[in-house]
């Protein structure tokens, strides 16, 4: 199943976790594909309707985000993880009972705050329980789960058609596994290196409010993350509508996306000859953003032509492939033991642009088309460019660089929020 290429060097007990990582990411493809559709077709709500819960599907899983970070040292991994992958997983068994539109509305929520929740204190528990080797497992993480979104979405429709509550009972079925997983997983191994117990947490004198005013750890970054999720809304509220607009094949816009899944399989051998090159990970960030600039800037110019819109996914999928796994890995390296709270903070950051972009791209689309679409997701890919360029300098001004030994050092209770160089 899992390739030699994709996991040479790392320790042969995370290949369990890679499987069930892929699973789990195919059977969360099972549902947010089907939204729109399922409050159209089967509750009957206008799109306009389907926007708004996905507006609320966003926000939550902005606030899951932050709430499982902060959350992280107080309950711990293996609660915080597994409790609410149990929690998700009747979450998602719950929707097969919501049979108007409120309790679906807030069952799809709740879904999305809690397996946001999850995010930042599984990706702590990796990057510290595996340092050596986090950068290569964040990057393999990444494909396994674009491997799963891609099976689960292309089953999702499949299974769909014979029953959406197959699809909800398979979906929470899925995570009930993984969350079985985790538990027997978490069990065997420490939590912070390899010689640390299950329940042990490092001893943090930082209240979150400490942590939350070191601006410089997350800020620039956060801003980065928040101008390039506000630019990939173009996708689905530019770019989707034009080509149905247009008069394009109905799959012409899921072509786009097979696109970007073949391309992350077929092209880490190019992403990791550019990473030999651009080893710096505030580097590998600035580069990917100004490759969605570049994407963005040429579809904006040429997006007459199909296949520019094709070259612009080529384009915008090396961005990804540079920003996707670097940032958790980055994050976590550079703030060790508090990794968790800061991750869900850059995730809550970043979450805003997924809710701003829908709203503000609905309304240009409507006024003038595609074209001011494309240009303001260059605009802010290149705002993602200067702020990850700052944050770049920030680093180095304090001393530490990304791949130091010691990392960026966020602060105890006696320190305040002055850095250690």
């Amino acid at each position: 199943m899992l390739s030699h290429r994709f996991t040479q060097s790392l320790p042969k007990e995370t290949y369990a976790f890679l499987v069930a990582r892929l699973f789990n990411a195919m059977g969360s493809a099972f549902i947010w594909p089907l939204t729109t559709i399922y409050v159209h077709n089967v509750l009957h709500g206008n799109y306009a309707t389907a926007g708004w819960v996905l507006f609320g599907q966003s926000l939550a899983g902005a606030l899951g985000q932050f709430a499982g970070g902060a959350m992280y040292h107080r309950l711990g991994p293996m609660r915080l993880i597994v409790g609410s992958l149990l929690l998700t997983a009747l979450a998602q068994w719950s929707l097969m009972l919501a049979h108007s539109l409120p309790p679906y509305a807030a069952a799809i929520a709740a879904n999305s705050f809690l397996i946001s929740a999850t995010q930042p204190a599984l990706n702590a528990f990796v990057g510290n329980r595996w340092k050596s080797v986090s950068a290569r497992l964040f990057n393999t993480m990444y494909v396994m789960t674009n491997i799963g979104i891609a099976v689960g979405t292309a089953l999702a429709g499949v299974i769909a058609s014979v029953s959406f509550t197959l699809t909800f009972f398979l979906n929470g079925l899925l995570t009930l596994s993984f969350a079985a997983f985790m538990w027997r997983f978490l069990r065997r191994l420490g939590t912070e290196s390899e010689d640390a117990p299950v329940d042990a947490m490092p001893q943090i004198n930082a209240s979150a409010w400490q942590l939350f005013r070191n601006y410089r750890v997350y800020a620039l970054l956060g801003a980065g993350m928040l101008a390039l999720s506000l630019a990939l809304a173009a996708w689905n509220s530019g770019v989707a509508p034009y080509l149905n607009q247009t008069g394009h094949r109905p799959d012409a816009y899921s072509v786009l996306w097979t696109v970007n899944g073949m391309l992350i399989l077929v092209g880490q051998p190019v992403i990791g000859w550019i990473k030999r090159r651009v080893a710096q990970s505030t580097a590998q960030l600035v580069l990917s953003s100004a490759l969605y600039a570049a994407a963005f800037a040429g579809m904006a110019v040429a997006h007459r032509a199909y296949p520019a819109l094709v070259a612009g996914m080529v384009v915008a999928t090396f961005g990804e492939m540079l920003n996707a796994p670097t940032v958790p890995e980055l994050v976590t390296r550079m703030t060790g033991p508090h990794a968790a709270f800061y991750l869900g903070l850059v995730g809550a950051i970043g979450n805003v642009g997924s809710l701003l972009g829908p709203v503000l791209f609905g309304h240009l689309f409507d006024l003038a088309g595609i074209s001011p679409i494309l240009w303001v997701a260059t605009g802010a890919s290149a705002a993602a460019t200067a702020a990850f360029a700052g944050y770049s300098r920030v680093v180095r001004r304090l001393g530490d660089t990304p791949g130091a030994p010691n990392g960026m050092r966020t602060p105890s209770a006696d320190e305040g929020t002055q850095f250690t160089g």
